[in-house]
Formats: C-alpha cells, structure tokens, sequence
C-alpha cells in the first residue's frame, strides 16, 4: 500500500499494488498433499470416536518423530558408545540446531539478518538434518504462530495443552483452513529455500542419516555408532529440544515485557533450546537477532550470527533501540504494580469522603468518638488510640482539634508508614479544608492537575506524597 496518505481525489488502495501476485506458493511448487482437496470435509470436522480416531492420527509424523527414535534405543542397546562418537554427535547436534535457530527461524522465519549464499546453503543443510520440516513449512507455520499467537489459527497454541503444543499438533492431524494466512513471498523467492523444499527428502536422507555415518564411519571405523548415536538418536534430541520452544517456552519462567500472551523467558529453556529460551523478548521482538540481551544470558545462536558477521558470512543485523525495549519492561513493571496496589488498602478515595462542617466535627469528638483533623481530612482514630506508639495521652491530644502541625513534625514527624496506615482511617473532609476540597472540587470538574492514576483507575500514591503530608517552609532569616 501506499507510505503516504490519500489525497483527495486519490484512490485509497493503490491499483497496483491489488495487481501484485498472491504471496501463497506458486502452482508449480509442491504441496504438503498433492491429493488435498479444500472443498473435501476435513477429518478434524469430525469428532473423535472409537471408530475413526486413527484417522485422525498423522502416522507418518508419528512413525519419524517417534517410530524411529524408538528403533534407535533399541539399537544402542548392543551398539557400544564410543568416545569420539559420542563428541561427533554432540557437534552434530549443536551444528543441526543451529540450523533451525539461526537458520529456519532467525534468518528465514524473521529475517532478523541476512546472510551470504555459502551461509544459506549451510543452514539450510545442516537445519535439513535436524528433520523437521523444510524451510518454507516451518517458517510459513512459525510466522502463522506469531501472528495469532494462542489462538485457534495458531498451529501449536500452548492454550491446547501442552502435550499438544510440543507434540500432539504434529502426530494429529490438522485442518490446513484453520491455520492463519501468511505470507511468504519472500520464501517463495529465494532459491536455497525453493530448492531445499521440493528437493527435502534427499536433504533429509543424506544430512539426517548418512553424512554423520560417513564421518563417524571414515573416521574411525564406527559406522553402526555413527548411524545410531550421531544420526538416528541425535535427530530424536535435536528435535525435542526445539519442540521446547512451543511448549516449554510459552509454560515455564518469567514475562518481564508483556503478559497478555503466554510466551515466557527462562533460562533452562534457554539451555534447551541454543538460547531460544527468552521467548517473551522474541515475541516482543521477533525482528531482533538476539533472545538474550544481557551479556550473562545464554543465547549460543546470537554468539554465532555474530561471528560470521565477523567472518563476513551474515550483515544487516537487526536490534531494537534499548530505549523501546526498556520502555516494554518498564510498562510490564507498571503493570504488575498496579496489579499489587489494587490488592491494597488505600482508604477510602478522597473523591468519596463526605464533606463535614468543622462545628459538626468538633461536637462528633467532644461525644467520644476518635476523630482528627489532618491536613483537612478527617480520621476516625478511635480504635487506634490503645495501638498509638505515642502512647494514649499523646494521640488524645489531637482530638477534635487540627492535628495537622502536630503529625508533620510539631510533636513527631511521623513516617510513610504511619501516614499510609493514617489513610485507612479516612472519614470525611473538613469544608474549607484546603488542598483536599479544591482537589475535590478540580476532580468534580475534571481537572485532576496533578494527579496519576494506575489502569485500572486509581490514584496512585507516591511514597511521602501523602495528603496528610504537609512540607513545612524551609525556615528563613528574617527582614532586615
């Protein structure tokens, strides 16, 4: 559309931009289904029943994600495990994960930088080994994840369960009209990503199974350790651990930018998922290179983005301005203080006190009931005056008289804590009473001044900025 805004006479849409073609995938790439038919009733329109429910089971996925993995334990049962193979499997798994944290999600899901064609061919190899999709399927259902994050379009929404989010929405099958519309255009443009996809078998079969065979097997002669440790086993763990990424991540830690969704930082995770564990900062911005922003923070995908920046292999790294990003935490922080504050007791707002005349005061305190003026608020002490720190004598002197020189340092000068605790005792406001019925009165008028309020409406109340609190002068020498 359009950057600027219509002017009169103007078209509100630009025609050429309607004319553009449909960022949905090209008819001669290959589908998920060449035999799905939109117009066909789904099996996910039908309910579960004793009858039908394997239909509604996706046995492929649950023959790869689970089947397998499952012969591989097996097998190393009487596959011994060696030392060098058990390091090849562990670098084969960190270099395979990389490929779906700085690859799949970071560069292409994101494009939270770019990269070099020998860098894109590396990722989309090795992210390839990690078996869990292609590129322009996983990032189409990522980039759909972010945009209607738990809800129903989401495809793995935390909000189905957290079984269902790991795995359950790749074993069940899914109604492909039910995920949110995106766009991947820019996917359908690049050509790493076209050639991985419809060539995404081969790349599975030769970087999943028999590249980590090959090396192990070469190497040092252990060919069956290679198949299953560094190729069948690691596959099962690399995958789990990005599975994390949907389920643990959006269950488990701390939402220090924004609660309204369930995406959350915590640092096992973080560990679980080569540092994609700060998912509440990745889903405030998604656009950043980074998931961890402190320098302690384990995030090993942001450490190797940067070195190949280094290496001149990725550039245009993209960071939010720590201005927006503090702002975020900041408002977060708000947020969850006024939460607390509304479980407190504040007394009664002023805005709600009756108005009292001062004659009508006094004859309440001389007919025994506690009462003491502060600062124009009147307060009902009277089940206070056995509790007084002061001791009886000292607070009995106040009733029914203006008290206000006597609590702000005439007699003591008493302490945040006493004038919060003075606040719940709120009855009235004395007529005339000074700064209390003026703010009354420019409250009524909807001329608060100064005041600030929290969300949810109530005023908020600084330490020491306490009505009762009156500041005395500073004292002066006198005229000459």
């Amino acid at each position: 559309m359009p950057s600027h805004q219509p002017a009169a006479g103007m078209m509100a849409v630009d025609p050429d931009f309607v004319k553009q073609p449909s960022p949905m995938a090209k008819t001669t790439e290959p589908n998920r289904n060449k035999n799905y038919d939109p117009k066909k009733p789904h099996i996910t329109d039908m309910p579960i029943t004793k009858k039908n429910w394997y239909k509604h089971v996706n046995w492929l996925n649950v023959y790869f994600i689970l089947g397998i993995p499952v012969m591989g334990m097996v097998a190393a049962v009487w596959t011994p495990l060696y030392l060098k193979t058990f390091v090849w499997a562990f670098i084969y798994y960190f270099a395979t994960g990389l490929g779906i944290t700085a690859g799949y999600h970071r560069l292409w899901a994101h494009t939270s930088y770019s990269a070099t064609l020998p860098l894109k061919i590396f990722l989309a190899a090795v992210g390839g080994g990690a078996v869990e999709g292609s590129i322009r399927w996983w990032s189409r259902d990522h980039r759909a994840h972010h945009r209607y994050t738990d809800t129903d379009k989401d495809p793995y929404s935390v909000r189905k369960g957290l079984l269902y989010s790991h795995l359950g929405w790749m074993v069940m099958k899914q109604n492909p009209k039910r995920i949110g519309r995106t766009d991947i255009s820019d996917l359908n443009d690049d050509p790493v990503v076209v050639w991985q996809h419809r060539n995404y078998i081969k790349v599975v079969l030769a970087m999943g199974l028999i590249f980590p065979t090959l090396v192990a097997g070469l190497g040092w002669g252990d060919w069956l350790g290679g198949f299953v440790y560094a190729g069948i086993l690691r596959i099962f763990v690399v995958q789990q651990a990005t599975f994390c990424v949907n389920s643990l991540a959006h269950w488990l830690g701390e939402q220090p930018f924004d609660d309204r969704n369930s995406p959350r930082d915590h640092m096992i995770t973080a560990f679980a998922t080569l540092g994609e564990g700060y998912h509440n900062f990745h889903h405030e911005f998604p656009s950043d290179y980074r998931n961890a922003i402190v320098w302690y923070q384990y995030d090993p995908t942001k450490w190797s983005i940067w070195v190949w920046k280094q290496l001149g292999l990725a550039y245009d790294l993209k960071q939010f301005r720590s201005n927006e990003i503090e702002k975020g935490r900041v408002q977060q922080l708000q947020k969850k203080l006024d939460q607390k504050r509304a479980t407190l007791d504040w007394g009664t707002p002023l805005e709600q006190l009756p108005v009292m005349e001062w004659d009508d005061y006094i004859e309440q305190a001389k007919n025994g009931r506690g009462l003491i003026a502060v600062a124009g608020v009147v307060h009902d002490v009277t089940d206070f005056i056995k509790d007084h720190p002061g001791g009886k004598a000292m607070i009995k002197a106040g009733i029914g008289k203006d008290a206000t020189a006597m609590f702000n340092g005439g007699v003591y000068y008493h302490s945040n804590a006493a004038h919060n605790l003075l606040s719940t005792m709120r009855v009235g406001v004395i007529r005339g009473g000074c700064e209390v019925e003026i703010w009354k009165k420019a409250h009524a008028d909807n001329k608060e001044g100064k005041i600030v309020k929290d969300e949810f409406g109530n005023r908020i109340v600084r330490a020491g900025a306490q009505v009762t609190k009156v500041i005395e002068p500073t004292a002066s020498a006198g005229a000459a």
